[in-house]
């Protein structure tokens, strides 16, 4: 099969780069495929403007969504969005890896979500959900947290279901994507070297299986 995976972290000897290149290791030694983006590395501009674009739709009024339904029809993209979008396309399974940060991802992977998750490319009128135009893809968050778990129910920061709702069901699910159940270390800067080996080697262990697993439904 094969698998994208976004990591959007600045420290390359994080613990989210090491289940970055575990997920990488795994799926390889285990005949997939895999493709990645390391954003930080590539120096991904977040920045959603008119130079997403090689066409223009109105050169008077700037409509993001016109000028993707635009561009999709017209080969319009800048080439680095272009090059992600055929990831995207590629994949049959993508893995986003990043800490939660602001109970949301971080700024860089939402620009990345702004600029290649296009109108017309990704989803259009009527292409949402059921009949989005990435329907038959799976989509797999793995994330780590600052805080510890017990922090994340509704008389507090809210449970970690309500948090994902915006990525997973505003976003994945938005497109077309099957979403798996995230993968969440909670409190991962106060666990212990034997815990963290611990959660790659049940990470690796997952990921041998991971085509095996049902979706979930929407998070309510």
């Amino acid at each position: 099969m094969k698998i994208l995976i976004v990591i959007a972290h600045p420290e390359p000897k994080s613990f989210n780069a090491a289940m970055y290149q575990q997920a990488i290791e795994t799926l390889e030694e285990n005949g997939h495929e895999v493709k990645t983006s390391d954003l930080y590395r590539m120096n991904f501009n977040p920045v959603s403007d008119r130079e997403n674009f090689t066409t223009v739709k109105n050169t008077a009024y700037f409509s993001q969504q016109a000028e993707e339904h635009f561009a999709s029809e017209n080969n319009g993209f800048t080439n680095d969005i272009l090059a992600e979008q055929d990831k995207v396309l590629w994949c049959d399974l993508m893995i986003w890896q990043f800490p939660l940060w602001w109970f949301s991802v971080p700024a860089l992977l939402k620009g990345w979500v702004d600029k290649v998750f296009a109108m017309g490319k990704f989803y259009d009128n009527g292409q949402m959900y059921e009949t989005g135009l990435l329907k038959g893809k799976k989509a797999l968050l793995s994330i780590t947290t600052g805080g510890p778990e017990k922090n994340y129910v509704t008389e507090k920061y809210g449970s970690i279901n309500q948090i994902l709702h915006p990525i997973q069901t505003g976003i994945l699910e938005f497109v077309g994507f099957s979403v798996l159940p995230a993968e969440i270390n909670f409190s991962i800067e106060r666990i212990t070297e034997e815990e963290r080996k611990e959660i790659l080697e049940r990470w690796s262990n997952r990921l041998k299986n991971i085509f095996t697993e049902p979706a979930i439904t929407a998070y309510k």
